[in-house]
Formats: C-alpha cells, sequence, structure tokens
C-alpha cells in the first residue's frame, strides 16, 4: 500500500505543453505513472506524448477522472491553476513551482481545504511510491518498495535518505516531498497521520531543515504514533541569519536551529539521526 498516489491515481499535468511540464510529463509516463491529461489554456484538442490537452481541468475530471494534479507553472500563476483544480474536484495538487507568493499559497490552502482537497508544495520534488506512481521532479533511481515512508522538505536529502534506505534493505511505502517554501500547502504533521494509518508503513523518516516551526508543530503527533519516527534536521552548521538553499531555510537568533529543533522532536520521542548511516542502525534497533 501507499499514501497520497498509487497506480490507480488519474493524474493530470498543468502546463503540459511547457518545456519542464512536457519533459517531466514523458519521465513521469516511462515510470508508469497513469497520467491522463494535461492542461493548457487556449491549446485544447492538442495531444502531448499521447495525452490529449484540455483548456480546463474540469474537462479532465469529466472526461478523463481525473483525481490528481501536478502544476508546472510560473510561481505566478499557481494560486489560479491550483483553486482551479480543487473547485473541478481534484484532491491533491501538487506544486513544484518555487517562490510562490505567500499571500497565494494562503489563499490556495485555504480553498483547497474548503473543497476537501489536499496540497504539497509549493518548490516540492513532488511524490513517488516506489513501484507505483511518480509525480513531480523526483529521479527514481534511489528507490524501490519497502516498509518505510519518508517525508522531507527537502528534495536532496528525500534522495540521499531514499538511497540509504534501499541500499540497506528496507525501501519505502511512499516519500513525499512537502517543499522549501516558506508557507506549504501541507504540514510534517499531516503526512505523520497518513502514514500512521497506512498498514504497509512500519517506520517513517522525517527530514526537516533550518528556519520555519514546521517541525516543532509535529510534536504532538510524533507523542501519539504507534510506529518509530526518525527524525533528521539539515543546517546543522548554518550561521545566523543566512538563507541556506530554500525560502524558508533561514535563522534568527536561537528560532528554528537544527539543535533546537532536534532537541524538540527527541524530547517528543522521535529518533535523532546526525548521520545517513543512523538511519538503518534505528530501525534496526527498532526490529524494522
Amino acid at each position: 500500500m501507499a499514501i497520497l498516489v498509487t497506480r490507480e491515481s488519474r493524474i493530470i499535468v498543468q502546463g503540459i505543453t511547457g518545456g519542464a511540464g512536457s519533459s517531466h510529463t514523458k519521465r513521469m509516463l516511462e515510470y508508469g505513472t497513469q497520467i491522463v491529461a494535461g492542461t493548457s489554456p487556449g491549446k485544447g484538442g492538442q495531444e502531448v506524448h499521447g495525452l490529449p490537452v484540455y483548456d480546463t481541468v474540469r474537462e479532465c475530471v469529466e472526461e478523463k477522472g481525473a483525481d490528481t494534479s501536478v502544476i508546472f507553472l510560473p510561481a505566478r500563476f499557481v494560486m489560479e491553476a491550483g483553486i482551479e483544480a480543487v473547485r473541478a474536484g481534484i484532491k491533491l495538487v501538487v506544486v513544484v513551482p518555487e517562490h510562490i507568493p505567500i499571500a497565494d499559497m494562503l489563499l490556495l490552502r485555504q480553498e483547497a481545504q474548503r473543497c476537501g482537497a489536499r496540497i504539497i508544495g509549493g518548490n516540492t520534488a513532488g511524490i513517488i511510491s516506489p513501484g507505483q506512481a511518480n509525480i513531480g521532479i523526483i529521479p527514481d533511481v534511489a528507490f524501490k518498495p519497502g516498509r518505510v515512508g519518508t517525508v522531507s522538505r527537502s528534495g536532496s536529502l528525500t534522495y540521499y535518505i531514499a538511497d540509504t534506505l534501499t541500499r540497506e534493505g528496507f525501501g519505502e511505502t511512499t516519500c513525499v516531498g512537502l517543499g522549501g517554501d516558506p508557507v506549504l500547502g501541507s504540514t510534517f504533521s499531516e503526512i505523520l497521520h497518513l502514514f500512521e494509518k497506512d498498514p504497509d508503513t512500519k517506520a517513517v523518516v522525517m527530514a526537516g531543515e533550518i528556519g520555519g516551526v514546521y517541525e516543532e508543530m509535529a510534536t504532538d503527533t510524533i507523542k501519539q504514533m504507534t510506529k518509530p519516527v526518525i527524525v533528521m534536521i539539515g543546517g546543522v552548521f548554518a550561521p545566523p541569519g543566512k538563507q541556506m538553499g530554500h525560502a524558508g531555510a533561514i535563522v534568527e537568533g536561537t528560532m528554528g536551529t537544527a539543535a533546537a529543533k532536534l532537541d524538540v522532536l527527541g524530547n517528543a520521542g522521535a529518533h535523532p539521526a546526525k548521520t545517513f548511516a543512523d538511519i538503518p542502525r534505528i530501525l534496526n534497533e527498532q526490529g524494522i
């Protein structure tokens, strides 16, 4: 089993006729992901990699039964595209572009909640359920079906963690990229709840980073988890006041430091991992 995306997910690409949308659609199809259509206003009736292009998301829902969308559009168009998707009945929207305006993301998240939909991103590498579906820009080489779920703000950490799990024989159920923007559509806590309900996920690796409070917000959820939660925090040596990579990765004073996050999460019952090699060791100690 997996969370969020499976081989049954019926996925559309918003912005499929653009360079990024087209190239990643081809890659996702080659993995076996069930892409059913794409949208590009004014270009309805065309085809991309054999897939029909529609002017609107509602046509994709009505004609193809779409339930999931991945957005490959400039940041300034993301809010409008995402709201169109959730109002048309899409239940999961994956936002790949970065630097989505904060007000736009707040409005999109609010509308998604009203429509009973979920937003992942912005600035996410995507979601992969190995052997079933790969949505976004995740390179699939490091991933293999298995029994550990991962959720991370960083795409690169997602890849390295999966490579470690794969090499050590654990594999992954689903790997979720929350995204690196300051305001996100989904939280660690929400994804941990989904993993807790998934019978095939035996443990979860949570990879955070400096800045913000998304990691600390997950403490109450971690306390309630029956499955082991291993946590890594990127940016242990980041200097205060300097943005490190992601727009949300910036420390002000003592707030948002890696050490502070590890202390809080460790006190909540998570198992801190300082290196990638610590992950399989902790999993073995937990009998996973």
